[in-house]
């Protein structure tokens, strides 16, 4: 039985043995191996090599204060409403603050508040009311800026999940975070120890006794609380059959909330545990002895370079700006597709609420840029999109029939409207940043998002 088929095994398996008749309708991965249509890659595709960028914990309003995205028609909110009904006005906060700001599924639902977006001042202390409520200044946004005005923005790509950074690096390599194959639900944060209820480690390497919450994506209540040691399909799965190449770029090895493979079976104890390395700078590296894989993910180098708020750091825009630097003055520029977002909003306020689907999905907005010498210089893409949508990308530009992972691949957009395959390719003009130092902060300064 080959991986596919036994993967679709595992959770028709699954799916059979839950007890929550409202799972009966989710799209579930049992028919990924009878639904996959193999499309030989040829290479002649004009992109040719895809890399996601995945940064920390941040929304369009908090880094995205653009006059000229504004004047674009970008659609950025300067103040926003508070749960007494008053207009609070942003303020400007360094993405080196030294604090955090809680988000998770619950602090998602009190923010959202129904829609109204206007509970962002009740998950703070009242004295801290305000941190929510902060943008970051030009003087530490201008790389982010320059990219997005130079090449593509999308001012409507929604985290999602509704929580924390460890379902949403299941759902940016899987289109799901489906508990496979104990459940059919969805993970639903990071995990805990359970004696103390404080977070820890992620994957097949953590601490035995890790658990998880799950949820139910159609009803009104909590899932299992599991190992965070799972078996989904992964985009990489489909990449392998089509022999592209890949690599995800990672801080360390190990257990983490940034280490999607390490908590999928097959990929951590299978062969292509080979393609997970360490650390991201490792891209530079590749880009420059042209090695550069056909789809790469890139997590941040490390804390200080992650925007993660409470990394006391700003040095977030250098990384981000070294990489695309790098591809943009390498043989590789004529023939990628970069896209750079964030995992999740991080507890920041932002003005736009979210298409509900389930009890789970979407999420806030976090920002969107892509970086090509066939996207639409300027432009800003009004359209929804989701972390599939950068899934659905791929695997159309590989020859995978859109939706084949059977999860939010399926209603995703493909992110087409903001390239112009017609036009020769642009030029690469150089992003201006701070020079890219390697280091790391303190791990006591982070929250559980550093494991």
């Amino acid at each position: 039985m080959n991986l596919a088929r036994l993967i679709s095994f595992i959770a028709t398996i699954a799916f059979a043995s839950c007890s929550v008749p409202q799972a009966a309708s989710l799209p579930v991965s049992s028919n990924a191996a009878t639904s996959h249509t193999k499309v030989a890659y040829t290479g002649t595709s004009l992109i040719q090599h895809v890399v996601i960028i995945f940064q920390e914990n941040r929304t369009p309003d908090n880094l995205f204060q653009s006059p000229t995205l504004i004047s674009e028609g970008a659609t950025i909110a300067q103040s926003g409403p508070n749960s007494h009904g008053q207009m609070v006005q942003l303020q400007p906060q360094s993405l080196a603050a030294p604090w955090d700001i809680e988000h998770n599924h619950h602090t998602f639902l009190k923010e959202w508040h129904n829609g109204k977006q206007d509970g962002f001042n009740l998950v703070e202390p009242v004295k801290l009311a305000w941190r929510p409520y902060s943008y970051v200044p030009v003087s530490e946004a201008q790389p982010y800026w320059d990219m997005a005005t130079q090449y593509a923005f999308g001012d409507h790509m929604f985290e999602t999940d509704q929580s924390s950074s460890y379902p949403s690096h299941q759902y940016i390599v899987s289109a799901t975070a489906r508990a496979l194959p104990q459940t059919v639900d969805e993970i639903a944060g990071g995990p805990y120890y359970p004696k103390s209820g404080r977070n820890g480690p992620a994957g097949c390497d953590a601490p035995e006794q890790m658990l998880v919450n799950t949820i139910n994506l159609h009803a009104a209540i909590r899932g299992p609380a599991l190992y965070p040691c799972f078996d989904r399909p992964s985009l990489t799965d489909f990449l392998d059959d089509q022999g592209v190449t890949w690599k995800y770029y990672q801080r360390n090895l190990g257990p983490g909330w940034w280490h999607a493979f390490d908590s999928i079976k097959h990929i951590r104890y299978g062969p292509d545990y080979a393609n997970v390395v360490t650390p991201p700078a490792s891209i530079l590296a590749d880009i420059s002895i042209g090695n550069l894989p056909g789809v790469s993910w890139v997590m941040p180098a490390d804390d200080l370079h992650s925007d993660h708020p409470g990394s006391k750091s700003a040095a977030g825009p250098s990384w981000v700006a070294a990489v695309v630097n790098a591809i943009g003055q390498s043989q590789y520029w004529s023939s990628t597709a970069i896209f750079i977002t964030w995992d999740d909003w991080g507890g920041w306020y932002d003005h736009v609420p979210p298409k509900i689907y389930n009890r789970y999905e979407l999420g806030f907005r976090v920002p969107l840029v892509i970086v090509s010498p066939y996207a639409k210089k300027g432009y800003v893409s009004h359209r929804q999109h989701e972390f599939a949508s950068i899934l659905s990308f791929a695997e159309e530009t590989f020859g995978i029939k859109k939706g084949s992972l059977h999860g939010t691949d399926m209603r995703s957009d493909d992110l087409m409207d903001a390239f112009d395959f017609e036009d020769p390719p642009s030029a690469f003009t150089p992003i201006t940043a701070p020079p890219f130092q390697s280091g790391n902060a303190p791990t006591a300064t982070l929250d559980a998002e550093d494991y």
